[in-house]
């Protein structure tokens, strides 16, 4: 057993990525406005976008590479496409989820209220620990983390329905009006925007480098991950549904805002004896988003440099990283009232981008780069096939329902 976890970390850094603002916000959020009704989105989008997470580490063990030197391969413009679309991206992101987990802190330990203190605070902390404990140690941390969560979130979940005397209601619904539009926010962060995939190539690639996984020994660890996201993503649309449907509560949209009303909510339903633990759960939620963030986005653009300027000597992380935390805390400093346009612009492109990278990361799977043996079943395939449609409707309509 201790063998089979070691050999686990990418996947469950995938899981930290991808566990943040979409379950703790977006997913709470969805139980509140429509109880249980959402089940039905949530369970059919992660299966639609399953085989495209499943390629980052399929490609990456198969080859050696990540999905960034396949993206090079096939077309150096999608390369380039890539680097711009982070470029866009990587801060606000970077600062929205901090901001977060801010919120969180700022609720959980006290000290002071000052949002910005306590962004430079997690900033800070997260890039030292980065900074020198490497992967290694972010590997190390990331099972504990998780751990936390995963227990706190399950615990949460079950006495929120032990203290519920509503029958259950599983009827499910689809909105109209405003809520089609939040259905495809919903969707669209739901488990986590598509580039994450390429997170998780160079993840198991520096996992591999440490200790030496096989594919099956990867995707296991993937699917642990995923099936992860998938479950606690459940739990958190429970939580919404169990203690904040009908409520009467007028929920804000600002996410650091919501998630403190959300804290405030459960304890007011289970006692003021949960909070602690519903604090540590929607903090380790948000921790480890921006942690794995912070992580991510450097080695990915790090990489990106290296095939780009065709330097493979150079590592690139520490301008990155350092380039990403100095942005996130000017953000803090001079941008913050303008966050809401800027996750705006975040939002919409990891939505009108998914089909790009669906497409590109299906083509290198079934391309000659790949190994015919660890090419994925023709049952992948047609999931692949339909999940691209799906995704490419799922674009469209988002744009269709934001802008006309």
């Amino acid at each position: 057993m201790i063998k089979l976890i070691s050999k686990l970390g990418p996947g469950l850094l995938f899981a930290g990525a991808a566990i943040g603002v979409s379950h703790l916000v977006q997913s709470t959020r969805a139980g509140a406005d429509f109880g249980w009704g959402l089940i039905w989105a949530l369970i059919l989008v992660n299966i639609f976008k399953y085989p495209f997470f499943q390629y980052g580490p399929r490609y990456a063990m198969a080859t050696g590479e990540s999905l960034l030197d396949g993206y090079f391969k096939v077309g150096k413009v999608f390369l380039v496409t890539y680097f711009i679309l982070n470029i866009a991206t990587m801060f606000t992101i970077q600062t929205a989820v901090t901001i977060v987990t801010a919120g969180l802190a700022s609720s959980l330990f006290g000290l002071t209220d000052n949002m910005v203190v306590w962004s430079l605070i997690i900033t800070v902390g997260c890039y030292l620990i980065l900074l020198f404990g490497k992967y290694q140690l972010l590997d190390k941390m990331i099972k504990i983390i998780i751990l936390i969560l995963a227990v706190s979130t399950i615990f949460s979940t079950g006495v929120a329905s032990f203290n519920s005397s509503d029958v259950l209601n599983l009827e499910q619904v689809f909105p109209t009006g405003t809520g089609l539009v939040f259905l495809v926010a919903f969707m669209g962060w739901m488990p986590a925007p598509l580039d994450i995939s390429i997170w998780h190539s160079i993840w198991a690639i520096e996992k591999n480098k440490n200790e030496k996984i096989t594919q099956k020994e990867s995707l296991f660890d993937f699917n642990v991950g995923y099936i992860s996201t998938v479950i606690l993503g459940i739990c958190f649309v429970s939580l919404g549904a169990l203690v904040m449907y009908n409520s009467g509560v007028s929920f804000s949209n600002s996410g650091s805002v919501f998630a403190g009303q959300l804290i405030e909510l459960y304890t007011s339903n289970l006692g003021d004896s949960f909070y602690l633990i519903i604090s540590i759960c929607a903090f380790t939620t948000m921790l480890s988003t921006t942690i794995t963030c912070l992580d991510a986005s450097p080695r990915t653009m790090s990489r990106a440099t290296q095939l780009l300027t065709n330097n493979n000597n150079k590592n690139y992380y520490f301008h990155w990283i350092s380039l990403l935390s100095v942005g996130t805390m000017l953000i803090f400093y001079y941008l913050l009232s303008e966050m809401g346009a800027l996750v705006e612009l975040a939002t919409i492109l990891s939505f009108v981008t998914a089909p790009f990278y669906a497409i590109l990361n299906y083509k290198l799977v079934v391309s000659n780069n790949m190994p015919e043996s660890h090419r994925p079943s023709r049952s992948m395939r047609i999931l692949s096939v339909v999940g691209i449609l799906f995704l490419s409707l799922f674009a469209l309509g988002y744009i269709l329902t934001r802008f006309i």
